[in-house]
């Protein structure tokens, strides 16, 4: 059992006593983990190999003569694009649902936010005045080109066309700094199926071109992932506004059917939540009092940030609701679904109801489409519903669970802050940044990893900053973790955040009738990191200063996942200074090139770079170090 851990003891004791195996137990089994796959030094891109690289037997070079660099770069483009193509392929679902919608062919769904619809169509330079499903008509066609464009930059004569969503979403700045680089992206798949291609035995072996391939799969995430999935959610759901709600296993309730959500796809989830309340008289009818949905990874925010439904679990928890005894469902979608969760549900009565694209043998099966939408969710929460009788004796509910303030979308942000200054809302947070009384802004993402359990890394790390007067915005599962932490709570302000901080939350909560704002702002799931980019690019744009130099940083002290990688590539990319932990597999001793571009000489090429700290008080200290020179560059305050 895993000492000084951040999850439920009691929980993982009833399991260890049940003979429930979790993550924590194959973790140990997995040890000692194979060195040459976590410092990169190994391909296995033909069948020659695998080879790995051994500098001190001088082993530098695989069989066919790939370095160490290139087989690092390699494997990093490689890992790019599969985590891209998840958030690309999340993004294409909620296109297609919109254009079923325009067809009349999705009754389930609805355009919520015309007016976001409006703008982003006027932003395309489409027609956005006039009927709403013609103005969709036009967004989706243009969403689909991010798709299908052949013919792009550099193209045979002139510069052609690149991602509609980059054009509308990135300054003119970084769009020039990446025509300069040639990294602009065609189309998403293109660019993904290229990745692959140039990564297979016999093809790419310039690790600097592989390393500049990978900020264009980064941009590929961003925009025709990210930017792309984030607009069209909040035109069918509604942009998140301020709401407040509870967080950890505590959610859960004894008398009621407990529903988990779990995955990535709104679409989905949005439907549980609606077809839950439709039917709670079914559930009276079997003895409980209710239905009670509670989420679990990023659909889980989702729905947090729109209806308020409390967030049970972060992806290394997402075993525990089941141990409980008291979940009769979860419903998975896609992405961060662990295939043992059927495995630990076999132990109880809980049933894993798949979907969508993760499927896992022994789980229910209920095909979700958008054409079937209602039908495929009454007939998901009826099987919850119906489960409620075999529940087992053996119930143990967690009591722990923690209030939290969520919602924070841009537009939310810069409503709160219009209570200070209604002609110009954003000056009340710029003079504070320029005067110093906020230091700067840290985007805190990713996942939670195994490998750092029981240490609470990013909660530490997060605190030392909030000490520094740091503004800390969070997305994910470190998003879940902060509130676990009670981060999200007007009170965290009082206790962790420094003087001046404290000073500027204080203020604009009293404006906006809270005794202050959290000091970390919750801003959504995976994708919604597009918000943290809209802030930054709406606060660069205000100040007339390029991104990169900005007294900002990113940090995924957690992260473990092939989208993590991406989303983070994206942020150097963008310019940002991004820590990552644990250290991406660039550590084989050979792999120097790569090693000196990505923690040094990317600075002077987009102005990010790879920071690395693998303790929090180190990872703090290298982000302040580099607010603190982004801040005397610009000859602000100290």
């Amino acid at each position: 059992m895993p000492k000084n851990t951040f999850v439920n003891k009691r929980l993982l004791e009833k399991a260890k006593k049940e003979n429930v195996e979790l993550i924590f137990d194959r973790f140990e089994k997995q040890q000692p983990q194979c060195p040459w796959g976590l410092d990169g030094g190994c391909c296995k891109n033909c069948f020659q190999g695998p080879c790995r690289i051994i500098s001190n037997k001088g082993v530098v070079k695989g069989i066919c003569g790939a370095t160490s660099d290139v087989i690092v770069a390699r494997n990093l483009l490689r890992m790019c694009a599969a985590g891209a193509s998840s958030h690309v392929d999340h993004a294409r679902e909620v296109v297609l649902t919109l254009d079923a919608i325009v067809h009349g062919k999705a009754p389930g769904y609805r355009i919520k936010d015309k007016a976001k619809l409006r703008a982003i169509a006027k932003a395309l330079g489409k027609p956005y005045k006039g009927p709403i499903k013609k103005v969709a008509e036009f967004v989706v066609k243009e969403a689909l080109e991010d798709f299908r464009r052949q013919h792009g930059v550099f193209h045979i004569k002139g510069e052609g066309e690149y991602l509609n969503w980059l054009k509308i979403n990135a300054t003119k700045e970084r769009q020039e700094t990446w025509k300069k680089l040639r990294i602009l992206p065609i189309n998403a798949d293109l660019e993904i199926s290229r990745a692959q291609h140039v990564t297979t035995i016999g093809n790419d072996a310039d690790p600097v071109s592989l390393l500049l391939q990978t900020l264009k799969i980064g941009l590929v995430d961003g925009y025709a992932g990210l930017h792309l999935a984030t607009n069209l959610q909040d035109v069918l759901f509604g942009v998140p506004t301020l709401v407040k709600s509870e967080v950890n296993l505590g959610v859960m309730k004894e008398d009621y059917v407990n529903i988990a959500v779990h995955g990535h796809v709104p679409l989905l989830s949005e439907k549980i939540v609606e077809w839950a309340k439709k039917l709670e008289k079914e559930a009276k009818k079997v003895g409980a009092k209710g239905i009670n949905v509670i989420g679990v990874c990023c659909t889980g925010h989702e729905v947090l940030m729109r209806h308020g439904i409390p967030h049970a679990t972060h992806i290394i928890e997402s075993e525990l609701p089941i141990v409980t005894g008291a979940l009769e469902a979860m419903v998975v979608d896609t992405q961060c679904i662990y295939p043992s969760l059927q495995d630990v549900a076999s132990c109880y009565h809980t049933k894993i109801i798949t979907t969508m694209i993760a499927k896992i043998p022994g789980a229910v099966h209920i095909p979700f489409k958008v054409e079937n939408a209602d039908k495929a969710a009454r007939q998901i929460v009826l099987e919850a519903v119906n489960n409620f009788k075999n529940r087992g004796k053996n119930i143990l509910i967690p009591k722990e669970k923690t209030e939290l303030i969520a919602g924070f979308s841009v537009e939310t942000i810069l409503s709160v802050l219009s209570k200070l200054n209604k002609k110009d809302p954003l000056k009340p947070l710029i003079d504070n940044i320029i005067n110093g009384n906020i230091l700067g802004i840290v985007a805190v993402v990713g996942c939670r990893n195994v490998k750092l359990r029981g240490e609470k890394f990013a909660e530490k790390m997060i605190k030392i900053l909030l000490k520094n007067n740091v503004l800390v915005v969070a997305t994910g599962c470190i998003a879940h973790a902060a509130a676990q932490e009670g981060l999200m709570r007007p009170e965290a302000t009082e206790r962790f955040a420094g003087k001046t901080l404290k000073a500027v939350l204080t203020a604009i909560g009293k404006a906006n009738g809270l005794p202050c704002i959290p000091p970390v702002l919750h801003m959504g799931s995976c994708v919604d990191n597009s918000r943290i980019e809209v802030l930054i690019n709406t606060i660069a744009n205000k100040l007339k200063v390029p991104i990169p130099k900005l007294p900002i940083a990113a940090s995924a002290p957690e992260w473990m996942t092939e989208k993590a990688l991406s989303i983070g590539i994206w942020a150097l990319a963008l310019g940002i200074a991004t820590h990552f932990n644990p250290i991406p597999p660039i550590t084989t001793s050979s792999a120097e090139v790569v090693r000196k571009i990505l923690t040094q000489d990317l600075e002077s090429i987009t102005g990010g770079k790879l920071l690395l700290g693998t303790t929090p008080e180190d990872a703090a200290k290298v982000i302040l170090e580099h607010i603190k020179k982004r801040r005397k560059e610009l000859g602000l305050k100290q």
